[in-house]
């Protein structure tokens, strides 16, 4: 089933400010998809439209087959939402907050505590729980921000930079409770700018740049459209033969092979005349570089 569909929606705010440009995407429940571009590329406009906070110009969206134009309300109930600037209340401690956010949504106050607790416990925020939210740290409110968000079992979470602001260990703690969450059936829509970020945690990828729908599909699908192959690198004293390539730094090659099963034949040839191999690795296309490849195909065309 799909938990997102967007069907050409379109997000005007003035004549030269296209904010989203005719996307189309289908999301599998389940999946954590990385809503990938740079600031201002259209990713927060996208929620907004999701989430039935705006209108769009024109297209239609829905989250678990609710129309997002005419039942915002009811996505909002299925739905959670973390942004940069989340709404709580400095005022009340962290349980406050959570217990509060619990009630809104229709929970009881002892299902919202100890919901509450679960999550304190699951973002290691339980010793603070009696703190008021005035006192946290930057990392501390964006955890909790996160717990905010979870405090009524979504079953599609938007995500906007999630890790910001979060030392190594909180941010691997929010990963795994993503992770967690994906499988057990919620589906993650995460915005981000941190493309090897999002290669780590998300299982399939919408790429974007100024409003416009570069490529979708999984990081298999995507190598597809721009390169399938293997980056070899290699230290040898000896240059092998057929193959192209290039220097790279520290007296290393670089080349371009279709097959995995050829580095083998390379280095067979190299040794049979008597060279010496310091350093071999493979690789495939990263997230990062298919992005920025597909980024100059769109300027090329935009040129021609």
């Amino acid at each position: 089933m799909n938990a997102i569909r967007i069907e050409h929606i379109r997000k005007v705010f003035s004549e030269h400010k296209v904010a989203v440009d005719d996307i189309s995407l289908q999301i599998e429940e389940g999946q954590i998809f990385g809503f990938l571009g740079p600031n201002g590329a259209g990713k927060t406009t996208m929620v907004k439209l999701l989430v039935g906070m705006l209108e769009p110009s024109a297209g239609s969206s829905s989250v678990m087959n609710i129309d997002s134009t005419k039942d915002g309300v009811s996505i909002h109930a299925i739905s959670g939402v973390l942004t940069e600037h989340a709404m709580m209340y400095d005022h009340l401690t962290a349980m406050d907050n959570l217990v509060f956010f619990g009630e809104v949504f229709g929970l009881e106050k002892e299902e919202s505590i100890a919901r509450g607790m679960k999550l304190l416990e699951e973002l290691d925020l339980l010793d603070a729980k009696d703190q008021k939210l005035g006192t946290y740290s930057t990392g501390m409110r964006q955890r909790l921000s996160l717990a905010r968000a979870l405090i009524h079992k979504p079953r599609v979470l938007f995500l906007d930079e999630p890790t910001s602001g979060l030392d190594p260990e909180s941010a691997l703690r929010v990963n795994q409770l993503i992770m967690k969450l994906a499988k057990q059936g919620v589906t993650i829509f995460l915005c981000t700018h941190q493309l090897r970020y999002a290669q780590e945690i998300c299982t399939s990828y919408g790429l974007i740049d100024h409003g416009k729908l570069l490529a979708s599909g999984t990081l298999e699908d995507l190598r597809k459209q721009i390169y399938d192959g293997y980056t070899v690198r290699m230290k040898t004293s000896v240059m092998p033969i057929h193959v192209d390539y290039v220097e790279v730094e520290d007296g290393q090659i670089e080349f371009k092979l279709d097959s995995e099963d050829r580095i083998a034949d390379i280095i067979r040839d190299i040794v049979q005349r008597n060279g010496n191999i310091t350093h071999v690795s493979s690789r495939k296309m990263s997230l990062e570089e298919i992005y920025f490849a597909l980024m100059k195909q769109g300027g090329m065309q935009d040129e021609s």
